[in-house]
């Protein structure tokens, strides 16, 4: 392979290891690192002798993650987490891009001049880059398209009450109206895909009966498989009606995987997601009063789980994201371990990977496929796959130092996000990270975090 001539002055460095997972396989070799970029990746008997050399042993080296469905709440809500916080829990995990939610921010991202509030927002302070999801809400129908020449890479909807004021709900005849706006734009549109017609019949009916919300079982029959089986169905209907890209994000349910893989076999463009605590947790295993595992969807059953494991292997869900969702204490603890009163969201960026490696492997599935969920396939979503979430020469040198066989007990110490609030406290999880790099530089090594803010935003204008 012929290496890349340096620039002047550059002082190329090269990253040893045993395992480099690239798009077409994992190999030995060197990463050859010049001016930020990667120069090449090449066997070590290929490496100019002068090249100063870092080795990283046993440990493999990976492409940064990307995490597509990230709630940053700044502006507007920093004293939930803030582009400070999560850009260093996500160096901490090995992610080098998130995207942003354009809700629980103050003012929602959904027109160009919140976009813009937003980057003035994040500048100086982001430890890795990031992008911006745009909000398709019941009356921005106009905005969508300027948003789209501002540079977002799509557009997120929730066809339910999102769980708090000022980012609407959308519904039907506002979704309508969108979509063609929508379709021109050829960016996707990010569902949350639960109605609430199968909700509030089911939460009537736990009332009437007198039902214990501090039960986790209530809180799981309170929002039934149905509300996100309906929502589906709608969803595939109206892409099939208007052409758009449709994204279905945090599935939950493993029942809807059957009609997902016929919509898909048909030639819909459909993506899907599903998050670590879907694929990590079970119903069965959830205290009372345990609302740190509170979302929406909710945590299901151990058969379901297995479910969306199996929609993994099968490629009907094509990639992980953490749907973190960071609130202050004392909004996740509300109503004293009331699963009703309790703000739902689970915050897992320090964390995600290691989780999903550990359950990967007990599968009998390998690093290959970790990091092809949660790097070139959210990437790919995003438009950014030219540019983010693998590793060729070219490209920013933004990678991941991974030690596969280290392991770890997950303590508030590891968790570098605001709010210290997490199920996964005291889950043993094999898989260390060691090192993240954004073009070059550690912001993140053992432990430690760069002084410098060296994260950029991404846009597609």
């Amino acid at each position: 392979m012929k290496i890349m001539a340096y620039g002047s002055g550059s002082n190329p460095v090269a990253y040893l290891s045993s395992r480099i997972v690239t798009p077409g396989g994992i190999v030995a070799g060197a990463l050859l690192v010049d001016s930020g970029k990667i120069a090449a990746i090449c066997p070590l008997a290929e490496l100019p002798a002068d090249v100063a050399r870092v080795d990283c042993g046993d440990a493999a080296i990976l492409p940064g993650l990307v995490d597509t469905h990230v709630h940053i709440n700044e502006p507007g809500r920093t004293e939930w987490e803030g582009f400070a916080t999560a850009t260093r829990a996500a160096a901490a995990g090995g992610y080098t891009l998130l995207v942003d939610m354009p809700l629980n921010c103050l003012p929602e991202t959904t027109t160009v001049a919140a976009l813009d509030e937003k980057r003035e927002a994040a500048k100086g302070k982001t430890l890795v880059d990031w992008a911006a999801w745009g909000g398709a809400v019941a009356d921005n129908q106009n905005d969508l398209l300027p948003l789209a020449a501002a540079g977002v890479p799509g557009y997120k909807c929730f066809l339910i009450y999102p769980g708090c004021d000022g980012f609407t709900m959308i519904d039907l005849e506002q979704l309508e109206a969108a979509l063609p706006h929508i379709a021109e734009s050829g960016l996707p549109l990010l569902v949350h895909a639960e109605l609430a017609g199968p909700i509030d019949a089911a939460c009537a009916r736990l009332n009437e009966s007198g039902a214990d919300w501090s039960v986790y079982d209530t809180y799981l029959q309170s929002r039934p498989d149905e509300a996100e089986l309906v929502a589906i169905r709608l969803m595939i209907r109206l892409c099939r009606q208007y052409g758009v890209r449709l994204h279905i994000v945090h599935l939950a349910t493993a029942l809807a995987l059957p009609e997902l893989a016929a919509a898909k076999a048909e030639g819909l463009p459909i993506t899907v997601e599903t998050c670590p605590h879907y694929l990590h947790f079970a119903a069965e295993d959830i205290p009372d009063e345990a609302t740190q595992y509170k979302c929406a969807p909710p945590i299901r059953s151990r058969a379901n789980r297995d479910g969306l494991w199996q929609g993994l292997r099968d490629g009907i869900i094509d990639l992980i994201a953490t749907d973190h969702s960071p609130c202050p204490p004392e909004m996740k603890r509300a109503g004293n371990g009331r699963f009703d009163l309790a703000w739902g969201g689970i915050a897992s960026l320090s964390v995600a990977l290691p989780v999903i490696y550990t359950d990967a492997l007990a599968r009998g599935l390998t690093l290959e496929h970790v990091v092809r969920w949660m790097g070139p396939a959210p990437a790919a979503l995003a438009g950014m796959n030219d540019r983010a979430g693998m590793l060729k020469p070219g490209r920013d040198a933004n990678f991941v130092v991974f030690s596969p066989e280290a392991e770890f007990t997950v303590e508030e110490a590891g968790l570098h996000f605001r709010h210290k609030i997490s199920p996964y406290l005291g889950e043993r999880l094999k898989g260390v990270v060691e090192a993240t790099y954004i073009r070059g530089e550690a912001v993140f090594e053992k432990g430690v975090f760069a002084v410098t803010t060296p994260g950029r935003e991404l846009t597609l204008s």
